[in-house]
């Protein structure tokens, strides 16, 4: 069976149906209570560590973590104070997630444009792995 949209489609439609930020825009929230940044790449791309501050997600479990009628919920997706800002890789795969979120009902919802990779090359702030785990045993 041919594939009738491809990846790049779905992309671009995503990117014209969710919010958008630049890496500059979210550097400049990053201390913003308001603010929740989350990582939706797979597990082994962390070796390269995270955004400070950032709540890993993984794009497989992402709706399943948001429906509070789901045995897999995270309360933290629940705080409609919150907006929670997506990034993957190079920012396609959270287009998309956002996008699905949005289809579940979040509005405050957004992705980083270029994801992790314009993130590392713009130097803003990022952290380990053992830092980030540290951090929150930290808080209690």
């Amino acid at each position: 069976m041919p594939i009738t949209k491809g990846y790049r489609a779905l992309v671009d439609e995503a990117m014209a149906q969710v919010t958008t930020y630049s890496v500059a825009e979210v550097q400049a929230r990053l201390q913003d209570p308001r603010v929740q940044i989350v990582d939706i790449r797979d597990i082994r791309e962390l070796n390269d560590g995270t955004v400070v501050g950032a709540f890993h997600a993984p794009r497989g479990m992402l709706e399943f973590w948001v429906d509070p009628e789901s045995p897999y919920h995270k309360p933290l997706f629940a705080d409609e104070s919150k907006e929670f800002i997506l990034f993957c890789g190079a920012g396609w795969r959270s287009a998309l997630a956002a996008k699905a979120l949005q289809d579940m009902g979040m509005s405050n919802v957004a992705h980083i444009d270029g994801g992790w990779g314009e993130w590392v090359k713009a130097g803003a702030p990022t952290e380990t792995l053992e830092a980030q785990k540290a951090r929150r045993q930290a808080k209690g």
